[in-house]
């Protein structure tokens, strides 16, 4: 016991030493990827061609098709060890004519138009429309209250985003059932269509699509989502008078078509079968070109592999890129990478999913087993005084929709989190473009997603 102690003490100094040394040799090398990334990236520019030159990328669309094809090119010119695309089959939806929506009857202000959008898998209206009596709900329950009086009505849910949360993702959260449900809700009861009002916490003329579900054995109904500030004028008239509105939309599901993930990778040099993700979702909706929605996220994971080369960096653990197909309207890739994943007997040591648009980084969200999240969150916030400094931190949460799956495999998953403030803004709107992009912004989320890689690559959770 003794000589133990005494060679405790003897080496203790040289372990924090050493201990220093490794922190000084992270702080350069972490400096060396900001800089890195603020000089020499691509992925503004990769960004730009695909929104501007492929536009929405709705699943199924040959917009879509040209995504693959065209980020598939890149990977492959980033001399990368191996680029493949992975099938899916995928549900192929089409908007069809412009929407609209128009209060027919007010005594007070006439006929007005409201600005609309069709939510995403909605059945239309047919070619002549639908007219009929609004009944204003706030939420999913008020629904069920009313029952039987919602029969041969329009239902409108003008739930709000609550403007008091400082995470727009969480207002967004407990607003969103509204437009996922809210058609199967209603039908339930014998609506003939319903109104929900977009999710944002500004107040504007621009209507928000997004997804709407229909639950198995339930009538589908025709959904369509109305601007922020044609929600409350139409409030404000239920409130006067009774409001009947024509609504008139054409979508169609034409069924499955196949498409592709674009996958990308570095192999490890000492733990290959580790295997640290980065991605995105290479959909977008069709009515915008899905900037901040999720081009900013797939090209930040395609930077990092670019940078990964350009510092001449060799992984010990394998790095790979993943876009994934359908996250808007299905998960449809992301379910087939799950499924061929875990088939593989494949363990992602560590997966990173940016999805909350180009903005400021702010850090991480993690999540995890909870078998093993604990133990490996600390680990991850040991490494908190190299990250600081970028105006990075660490918080429990969600990671991402299309790593999720990979939660069974027992690694770390995180989520990479920008400001905040201005994504719902754009989100699943016609403004989601190249202008509202920031390129120092996208740069610096680059940034700081290679920068997390590089810790976990080099000493594992």
């Amino acid at each position: 016991m003794n000589r133990l102690l005494l060679l405790i003490l003897l080496f203790s100094p040289l372990l924090g030493i050493a201990q220093e040394q490794n922190q000084e040799e992270d702080a350069f090398f972490i400096r060396r990827i900001y800089d890195e990334g603020l000089t020499r990236s691509r992925c503004y520019d990769w960004l730009n061609f695909l929104t501007q030159r492929i536009g929405g990328r709705l699943a199924g669309s040959p917009q879509s098709a040209a995504a693959v094809e065209y980020t598939r090119r890149v990977l492959d010119s980033l001399q990368l060890d191996s680029v493949w695309l992975q099938p899916c089959m995928v549900p192929y939806w089409v908007r069809g004519d412009k929407e609209q929506v128009r209060i027919v009857n007010s005594h007070k202000m006439g006929t007005i138009e409201l600005n609309a959008l069709a939510l995403g898998n909605s059945i239309g209206t047919g070619p002549m429309g639908l007219t009929a009596e609004v009944v204003e709900v706030k939420n999913l329950e008020q629904v069920d209250s009313l029952g039987e009086a919602l029969r041969n009505k329009i239902v409108f849910f003008n739930g709000a985003m609550d403007p008091t949360q400082i995470n727009t993702f969480n207002a967004y959260g407990k607003a969103a059932g509204q437009r996922v449900w809210g058609a199967s809700r209603a039908s339930r009861y014998g609506a003939l269509g319903v109104l929900v009002r977009s999710l944002t916490t500004r107040l504007d003329d621009i209507p928000h699509t997004g997804s709407t579900v229909y639950e198995e054995g339930i009538t589908p109904i025709p959904a369509l989502a109305i601007s922020t500030r044609a929600a409350e004028l139409l409030s404000r008239l239920l409130q006067e008078e009774p409001v009947r509105v024509f609504m008139r939309s054409t979508p169609q599901n034409l069924g499955e078509v196949p498409s592709f993930n674009v996958i990308g990778e570095i192999r490890g040099s000492d733990f290959p079968e580790d295997i640290i993700l980065v991605g995105g979702h290479l959909d977008s909706w069709d009515v915008g070109t899905g900037a901040h929605d999720d081009g900013a996220g797939c090209v930040q994971a395609m930077e990092v592999l670019h940078m990964i080369k350009r510092l001449g960096y060799r992984p010990k653990r394998t790095i790979r890129c993943v876009l994934f197909m359908n996250e808007e309207n299905g998960l449809r890739g992301a379910r087939a990478y799950w499924k061929w994943s875990n088939e593989q007997g494949e363990y992602h040591m560590s997966a990173i999913e940016s999805d909350r648009g180009g903005f400021t980084p702010r850090g991480f969200t993690a999540d995890g087993h909870e078998d093993v999240f604990n133990e490996k969150f600390l680990k991850a916030i040991e490494w908190l005084p190299l990250l600081e400094p970028y105006g990075l931190a660490f918080r429990k949460g969600g990671s991402g929709a299309d790593i999720s799956g990979l939660k069974e495999q027992k690694g770390l998953l995180f989520g990479f989190e920008p400001d905040t403030q201005r994504y719902f803004d754009y989100h699943h709107t016609p403004i989601d473009g190249m202008d509202v992009v920031n390129k120092r912004e996208l740069e610096l989320g680059a940034s700081a997603i290679m920068s997390l890689v590089y810790l976990l690559d080099k000493y594992g959770i």
